[in-house]
């Protein structure tokens, strides 16, 4: 199915430096008495603006009688477009050409490449030092139409606007004529091959650099149209359940995805959208008995080939998918369906009961949470990961009955998290310091019968092992299944080295002992080694979208990770510093006229001493402890506002 759109739907307008600009132009290549037979130059790559003699003609105002058509409104990265320049009605000529294929979101840089026409109709041209990425005719005479194919890039991603100038005669053309934009998308499908490319120039061949600068057309985009004036919203509450993600985006009407369900009698209808400028592949909404993906009766709406397909599936939960196959696609019909600007809408009417492998979903008996999902990605014969969001309702309704919904309960999340960053931000990290570099202060001072060190020491790792049992019971009360990704992963081998380092130190042989140094370095690479693969796995749940946390988290944790290895600096400089000092204090011991028995008791002895006094610099150290511990906190205690406030920009919109 191909998609017209017209100049008065979407347009790149002209600017009044393009206007200047196309004054001071001095060739022609448009009418076909005088065009350039190879078509246009490389120095309008960035105007589009034919070249008349003298600059005294200048571009039509008016509806353009031609249309740029394209095969799909939205592709893979790195697939194969068509698009067709013909005029309306059919049968009307143009002569001269240029087309090029530009990201719909500023700066507008021409993205993509083109292929070779087979019958040599088409010049490619290359603008931006990039090759094929723009085309244009090869000869001026008359021609209804023009095929043309363009690639996708493979690291794009977003919405693309094929912009054509066409000249119809010498004094009749038409500049920036759009077609409709073509959402590219993710999808795991493995890697596609590039069209066949123009050889590029010879290594030390200069590509023309004479162009003006590009001048951004007067674009304006159907999105300006405000989101109040969106009909989805009616009767939400009123007629007809509505829910979406985030949570109370229903009331605000700015839903990054939404459905809505109207039941009437024995007919069940359901409406999906998807919101503005999240690049979204899918929308879907689950119907689930438990709140938790999987064995869950799923519609999803899904442009392809430039309309809105709706397909029925099942998820599962292990691993996570949801198939199609299993599913009578009969169940349900597709009423409506529509992709605008990026956004994309459908009504489904689905069948009150529909049995999937002797499973049976009843929608006038049964109750169901509502879980609405979208992602950027498709795989083979199914959606991809819903990376843009997905939220459960709080609780299952029975569809006939209107009211408000809100979210699933994330409050064993963000205590899980909250936990977390405790234990391997704040106790783990203050509690090696205190191993590492405060067995010779506070010397002489006891709690609990234990040396302060250790005391201080115990109490922190005590608590962050109860924290991470705490906080991995919870998830997994939560999730009732294993989820397996780096954050899960890591994760489970930083509980398990957890849990067994007490039990280890249980075992810890005696000061005498030959075998206490295997046991110390065992302890200590353990200990090390957890709190390492701790702080990681938090850096991995940054990116989890169950969490909700924003990407600048990162920032924090790096300051974190930069303070906590500045600490240990200054720490292990300071611990030096005070054995050099000690070694200077034996040496001055006046030992010379003593016999070899008497210096070895007087070492003895003033190494007895040292050890019941503190080493030098202890004021220092407990100056640095204190400063160390006043900025952990903070940090601790601003990470926690992250986890539990998230998403904290809607948390900060609503202040």
């Amino acid at each position: 199915m191909t998609l017209t759109v017209r100049r008065d739907r979407e347009r790149f307008g002209w600017s009044a430096l393009a206007m200047t600009m196309s004054l001071l132009v001095m060739a022609t290549w448009l009418a076909p008495s005088q065009s350039l037979p190879q078509g246009a130059p490389e120095t309008v790559c960035d105007t589009m603006l034919p070249f008349h003699s003298g600059g005294s003609v200048l571009p039509q105002n008016s509806v353009s009688p031609f249309s740029v058509e394209t095969s799909a409104s939205t592709v893979g990265q790195g697939q194969t477009v068509s698009v067709d320049v013909t005029g309306v009605p059919e049968g009307l000529t143009f002569g001269g050409f240029m087309v090029q294929a530009r990201n719909r979101n500023p700066p507008h840089q021409i993205v993509g490449q083109f292929s070779p026409a087979r019958d040599g109709t088409v010049k490619l041209m290359n603008c931006e030092n990039s090759v094929n990425n723009s085309a244009t005719h090869s000869n001026a005479g008359p021609k209804p139409q023009v095929y043309l194919e363009w690639q996708s890039p493979v690291d794009f991603l977003g919405q693309v606007v094929f912009n054509a100038t066409i000249a119809q005669s010498y004094s009749e053309f038409w500049v920036g004529v759009p077609s409709n934009p073509v959402q590219i998308v993710r999808r795991d499908l493995g890697a596609v091959p590039l069209p066949t490319a123009v050889p590029q120039p010879a290594f030390g061949a200069a590509l023309p650099t004479t162009r003006a600068p590009y001048v951004p057309p007067n674009y304006v985009a159907p999105s300006a149209v405000a989101a109040t004036a969106d009909p989805f919203y009616n009767g939400c509450g009123v007629s007809k359940n509505c829910f979406g993600f985030p949570d109370g985006c229903v009331n605000s009407k700015t839903c990054t995805s939404v459905a809505a369900v109207t039941v009437r009698g024995d007919i069940y209808e359901f409406e999906l959208q998807s919101g503005r400028g999240n690049n979204a592949a899918y929308v879907a909404v689950g119907l689930s008995e438990d709140a938790k993906m999987g064995e869950d009766l799923t519609t999803e709406c899904v442009p392809e080939n430039g309309r809105v397909v709706m397909y029925s599936s099942l998820t599962s939960a292990t691993p996570y998918a949801a198939v199609r196959t299993s599913v009578p696609q009969s169940s349900a019909r597709l009423l409506n369906a529509s992709i605008v600007d990026g956004v994309i809408y459908c009504k489904v009417e689905r069948d009150p009961v529909t049995v999937v492998q002797g499973r049976t979903f009843d929608l006038r008996r049964k109750q169901y949470h509502l879980l609405v999902a979208s992602g950027s990605s498709l795989k083979d014969n199914s959606v991809g990961y819903h990376d843009i969001g997905r939220l459960p309702s709080g609780k299952a309704i029975n569809l006939a009955e209107v009211q408000d919904l809100s979210g699933s309960s994330k409050i064993l999340v963000q205590l899980h998290g909250a936990f977390m960053i405790v234990a391997w931000i704040g106790t783990t990290s203050l509690g090696i310091i205190f191993a590492r570099y405060f067995k010779q202060t506070w010397v002489g001072s006891q709690s609990c019968g234990k040396d302060q060190w250790f005391a201080w020491h115990r109490l922190l790792m005590v608590t962050t092992w109860s924290l991470t049992i705490a906080a991995y019971i919870l998830i997994w009360v939560e999730l009732k299944r294993a989820v397996w990704h780096a954050h899960s992963i890591i994760g489970l081998i930083t509980v398990i080295l957890c849990f067994l380092q007490p039990i280890g130190a249980l075992f810890r042989p005696g000061p005498n002992d030959k075998k206490r140094p295997y046991f110390n370095w065992g302890h200590w690479l353990g200990g090390n080694l957890a709190h390492i693969l701790g702080i990681v796995t938090i850096f991995f749940s940054v990116k989890l979208p169950k969490a909700e946390l924003p990407e600048w988290m990162d920032w924090i944790l790096v300051s974190f990770v930069v303070v906590h290895v500045l600490v240990h600096l200054i720490f292990s400089i300071t611990g030096l510093a005070s054995e050099r000092h000690l070694s200077q204090r034996a040496n001055t011991f006046q030992m010379g006229e003593m016999s070899p028995h008497h210096q070895q008791h007087a070492m003895r002895n003033g190494m007895t001493m040292e050890r019941k006094m503190d080493a030098p610099y202890g004021a220092m150290r407990k100056g640095l402890l204190g400063v160390y511990g006043v900025v952990l906190v903070l940090f601790v205690v601003v990470l926690i506002l992250l986890v539990v406030l998230a998403p904290i920009e809607q948390f900060l919109g609503k202040t």
